[in-house]
């Protein structure tokens, strides 16, 4: 690859038809990882993905068909669409949902800060994309920086060792996306739309989930708060709906690794928002993780692909 290509793709983000979305992108998820919290508690966690996906299902159905895009899949495209619709609609809510019945939102939306990792890794094994030892150097700066964040909410916590079981189910959470992330930027997600194919994800997701709650925590637990389905349409149509086909667009355009970037914006919004509302204590120790993990991905974020 000459110079002056490999210019313009280390620097495509720049550009507004990558920038734009990647930002909305960053804000509204930064937004939802405190939303969920709303979402648990008085109604098991396992409902409250079921409700959130049974509504956005239809709505991202009714998205493609008024783009005019071919809900046809073929056979390897709806294995595909299974496969997604297990992995980041099923497990990876699952899991993130109880990690923050343990740690608060701003944690766990930090810990997805690495998400660039597994993503870099499985895009390098899976689709061949490269990883450079800039990428790997600021990336072990950002987990150093989240290291610390996390003995600081362990000396916080008042959950004990379950500060443990919260780190475990976020990497959990964290390996399902990044695998759904890869995977739909192979040989045949590429061929298909992309609405169309997270329109099929989401239905076969809604169903594991309605299937694992149902499993899990009895028959449908069903609130009556207006606050709680506020939660709810908020992550379905803003959080689902409009957020997966421009993420999962800027993955295929820039890559699995770069497109996971956006957790430093992610991550700024959804710590602003912990220390506002939920009442995050900060410490030197945290505020130097914090630095730590936003300059190692920042500088993992200037890193050429190739």
């Amino acid at each position: 690859m000459s110079p002056a290509i490999d210019t313009v793709k280390s620097h495509a983000l720049l550009r507004p038809r990558i920038a734009l979305p990647f930002l909305l992108v960053a804000t509204i998820w930064g937004s939802t990882w405190y939303v969920i919290t709303g979402q648990i508690g008085d109604v098991p966690a396992s409902w409250s993905i079921a409700w959130r996906f049974a509504l956005a299902t239809p709505a991202m159905f009714l998205v493609a068909v008024l783009m005019g895009k071919s809900l046809r899949l073929g056979r390897a495209g709806q294995l595909l669409a299974v496969f997604i619709g297990l992995s980041q609609f099923c497990a990876n809510f699952n899991f993130v949902y109880r990690a923050e019945l343990h740690l608060t939102s701003g944690i766990v939306a930090v810990m997805f800060g690495i998400l660039m990792v597994p993503n870099a890794l499985f895009g390098r094994w899976l689709l061949g994309q490269k990883v450079t030892g800039h990428f790997t150097g600021g990336s072990l700066m950002a987990i150093a920086g989240i290291a610390l964040l996390l003995v600081h909410e362990a000396r916080l916590s008042p959950l004990g060792g379950n500060v443990w079981l919260g780190v475990a189910l976020t990497i959990g959470g964290i390996l399902s996306a990044s695998i759904a992330n890869v995977v739909q930027a192979n040989e045949t997600g590429r061929t298909l739309p992309m609405v169309s194919l997270l329109a099929w994800s989401m239905l076969y997701g809604t169903g594991f989930d309605f299937a694992l709650a149902w499993w899990t925590a009895g028959p449908p637990v069903i609130p009556g708060h207006p606050e709680y389905w506020a939660g709810v349409a908020w992550l379905a149509f803003a959080g689902s709906v409009v957020t997966f086909p421009l993420y999962y667009t800027i993955v295929r355009q820039i890559g699995a690794g770069r497109a996971a970037y956006n957790g430093v914006l992610v991550i700024v919004v959804a710590m602003l928002i912990s220390t506002l509302v939920e009442g995050y204590q900060w410490s030197w120790l945290a505020a130097a993780g914090a630095v730590l993990g936003l300059s190692g991905m920042i500088l993992a974020l200037r890193a050429r692909e190739s």
